[in-house]
């Protein structure tokens, strides 16, 4: 995908819709842009999102009340439902 933005006077640009779903992002989210050096030896810049967590995590454990999160949580569980 290739859009194109304007830098107004103050170093704003308007974030194309396509681009903003792309991202994941909407009002109040950031951005991080990241100077990169390709092997060919041109520079790009890579936008991403900066999110602190997985953009999931507000679902963890929605679906398995009583069990433990991580690996040793379920470990547990199972061994629970064998009886040992």
């Amino acid at each position: 995908m290739t859009r194109g933005a304007k830098i107004t006077s103050k170093g704003q640009i308007t974030v194309p819709r396509e681009v903003r779903q792309a991202l994941g992002v909407g009002v109040g989210d950031k951005l991080f842009f990241e100077n990169l050096t390709l092997e060919n030896g041109e520079n790009a810049v890579l936008v991403r999102p900066a999110r602190g967590q997985s953009a999931f995590s507000k679902y963890r454990g929605i679906g398995n009340p009583g069990i433990r999160a991580g690996r040793q949580g379920i470990a547990d569980w199972i061994k629970e439902l064998r009886g040992e």
